[in-house]
């Protein structure tokens, strides 16, 4: 039991990665907060977990909103008593627009999901954390965010600013018992499609190459077992940087 006893939330949690990640915490001990803007997916994640004998409960949540987030960690440490585990995953991709076709609102909704969501948690996260000199945050970002031609430009910059938040975040409290990290996923059967709503034939177009190098695609799972070691006293060597999981898409 790698996370006896400790407290987690987990963005974006109702469905893929996220929903992945919770059951396989709560596996290892971890009481869950399973936070989803789809309550229905969330409460469904929840079911799963507690009918194995896990422990968790569901937060409606749409990491847009600030009220959410306040909502969201206080009910988590109302609940539960503490937080020990941050897990960042909630994210939208973007249409790949490159930047000559990018717009105002879709830009701001990629980044207020994809990047200021992780600093508002961690922001909100923090205090709790340095009370007791102990904690791990977890970013999902992506191999967007390592290269350049993964998605659009909304979403690359996005991600590109989640791994310099997790790399500065890491450094800055080094010191207090406190450990930020990130995953690079690289494709991965998830719904995050879905957030897609019309894409854009010459970003695609610039793209295609690269998507047929993909050696091949993910589970879910594959990230959650990442998410698991760095949640875990195992990985206390590691601070302040990308785990890639993408069966070495970009090692090329």
């Amino acid at each position: 039991m790698r996370l006896q006893n400790k407290v987690a939330v987990v963005t974006g949690a109702g469905s893929g990665m996220g929903k992945a990640i919770a059951n396989s915490f709560t596996k290892e001990g971890a009481k869950v907060v399973v936070s989803d803007i789809n309550i229905e997916a969330a409460n469904s994640t929840v079911e799963d977990i507690n009918s194995n004998g896990g422990q968790a409960i569901a937060v409606l949540a749409n990491v847009a909103k600030e009220d959410d987030i306040q909502n969201l960690i206080n009910t988590a440490v109302d609940t539960f008593g503490t937080l020990d585990i941050l897990v960042n995953n909630a994210g939208i991709m973007d249409n790949f627009e490159p930047a000559g076709d990018i717009e105002d609102d879709k830009w701001e909704r990629v980044f207020a999901i994809n990047t200021t969501s992780v600093m508002r948690t961690t922001r909100k996260a923090l205090p709790i954390f340095l009370e007791k000199q102990s904690g791990v945050i977890i970013n999902v970002a992506s191999a967007g965010g390592l290269q350049g031609a993964r998605a659009g430009a909304a979403y690359t910059a996005s991600k590109h600013a989640v791994v310099g938040f997790t790399k500065n975040t890491g450094f800055m409290y080094a010191t207090k018992g406190i450990r930020c990290n990130a995953i690079a996923p690289g494709g991965v059967e998830t719904n995050i499609g879905s957030s897609m709503t019309g894409i854009n034939e010459f970003g695609i177009g610039r793209i295609q190459a690269g998507l047929a190098i993909n050696p091949r695609v993910g589970k879910p799972e594959d990230i959650a077992n990442i998410a698991l070691f760095l949640a875990s006293d195992e990985s206390s060597f590691v601070n302040g940087t990308v785990i890639r999981g993408d069966a070495g898409w970009t090692a090329y």
